[in-house]
């Protein structure tokens, strides 16, 4: 397949090789967790990316005063994040346990974090600030093994070609639909302008791990034409994983702040914003506790998916305090969980328990993870294990060992069955249940023989 661009002014073609239809998961299906990062010039005045200027979204908590298009706008030509240190980001996350970030190379307002060729709109031209943001910070998580992920705006609100978003276009709030839509030249002529900076982000800055599109709700399948941006990806780097906003032929699942009432069947991760909102928002205090947050991530990481938890920095630059506290003590969690975060699938039926569970297989041994998200008493029963294989009972990241009985159904047992299900019975003492979110590691081995 063959697609042709524009690329710093000059029509180029990219011939495609053959390929499978999905880029490789291996990495992205052991993760278990990654930081979010939302960052733009509205932070400076303490709004929502994008949205504060159509004052949010229709029916969508919390409702946002909103701001005038012009003024949001300009607002750009001021935002100078002089306080912005790639280093201490990248040490925040890696400190978390995170092992991928993404990051908002381009929101909805068009305003591009990067240094980009195809619009003087950019952090780099606009901004007084006039550095490379997103280059410094994906250089400096590279340096500390953490892969590298690019949000992506298929709109853009101010390009003149989309059309810019104006006073008399704008709804307040914002109502699906309610796009302006150009003739077929006008908008080939934005597509080719979307895909040079495409190529600008997977042929510049070094390898890209993760494309997180957003903004399919305005237009038709057919106008953004998914299958022509995942070839694209595909014939520049062939190893980007695309969530699912590239409708149709995204790698995984993408679920917005809610942990999925049904578990994709695919491989799957869930954002959460730390409070209501997605970029900095000072009069926003409605921040989740870290107990919380580890409660979210565990019953994510127990059902086999990846929880993707946002930071909105500040408008100087920084990780606000109530957040990298969190991050601080996520991290002091995942040091010592992390067998339990990585590589877990879901408990296979009829194992179950009140809390989230999650299995994970090694030689000889299957090890099942009990994450006490919510504070146990003196107990914890596990039900439907081969009780008869119970190896050891302890506390994951710690060297105690928990008493346990195991006790077998009865219905097993009058049927005759060698290797039977049952209860397995924890007794929780009172340290490990004073813990924040202990995880309880039940080792089994793998065989019925003895």
């Amino acid at each position: 397949m063959r697609n042709t661009l524009v690329n710093k002014g000059v029509l180029i073609s990219i011939t495609s090789p053959a390929a499978p239809p999905h880029a490789s998961l291996d990495w992205f299906s052991r993760a278990g967790f990654g930081v979010f990062i939302h960052f733009g010039h509205a932070a400076s005045r303490g709004w929502e990316l994008s949205w504060q200027m159509t004052g949010g979204v229709e029916g969508q908590h919390p409702p946002r005063p909103g701001v005038p298009v012009e003024e949001y706008f300009d607002n750009a030509y001021a935002f100078d994040p002089a306080s912005f240190d790639a280093v201490q980001w990248a040490d925040a996350i890696a400190n978390s346990g995170a092992t991928y970030a993404v990051f908002t190379s381009k929101h909805h307002d068009g305003f591009s974090m990067f240094d980009t060729a195809h619009s003087d709109y950019s952090i780099t031209r606009a901004s007084p600030f006039g550095r490379d943001l997103m280059r410094e910070l994906l250089d400096a998580l590279r340096q500390r093994g953490i892969r590298t992920g690019v949000y992506f705006s298929l709109p853009d609100w101010h390009h003149p070609l989309y059309p810019a978003m104006t006073e008399e276009t704008i709804t307040r709030p914002y109502e699906l639909g309610s796009y302006v839509r150009t003739d077929a030249a006008q908008w080939g002529q934005y597509r080719a302008f979307m895909l040079a900076q495409l190529t600008e982000i997977l042929t510049e800055y070094g390898q890209i791990d993760l494309l997180w599109f957003d903004g399919e709700f305005e237009h038709t399948a057919a106008e953004w034409d998914y299958a022509g941006i995942r070839e694209h990806v595909r014939a520049l780097q062939p190893d980007c994983v695309v969530n699912d906003r590239c409708v149709g032929f995204g790698d995984y699942t993408t679920v917005e702040q809610r942990v999925p009432t049904e578990i994709p069947k695919r491989q799957w991760e869930a954002s959460i914003t730390m409070n209501d909102s997605w970029g900095w928002s000072a009069d926003d205090r409605h921040w989740k506790s870290t107990a919380t947050l580890l409660g979210i991530l565990a019953e994510v990481v127990a059902a086999g998916g990846n929880l993707l938890l946002n930071v909105g920095p500040t408008g100087d630059g920084l990780f606000p305090r109530e957040a990298t506290e969190r991050l601080e003590q996520i991290g002091e969690w995942t040091s010592r969980n992390r067998e339990a975060m990585s590589g877990v699938s879901r408990a296979p039926a009829p194992m179950r328990a009140p809390l989230p569970i999650g299995v994970k297989a090694s030689a000889g041994i299957e090890r099942v993870f009990v994450y006490c998200t919510l504070r146990p008493h003196d107990t914890v029963i596990v039900a439907g294990l081969p009780v008869s294989r119970i190896l050891n009972v302890s506390v994951l990241g710690t060297d105690i060992s928990l008493a346990h009985t195991g006790a077998a159904w009865l219905s097993e047992v009058h049927a005759g069955v060698s290797d039977p299900l049952g209860d397995l019975e924890i007794i929780i003492p009172q340290q490990v249940a004073d813990s924040l979110v202990p995880v309880l590691e039940v080792t089994v081995r793998t065989s019925s023989e003895v």
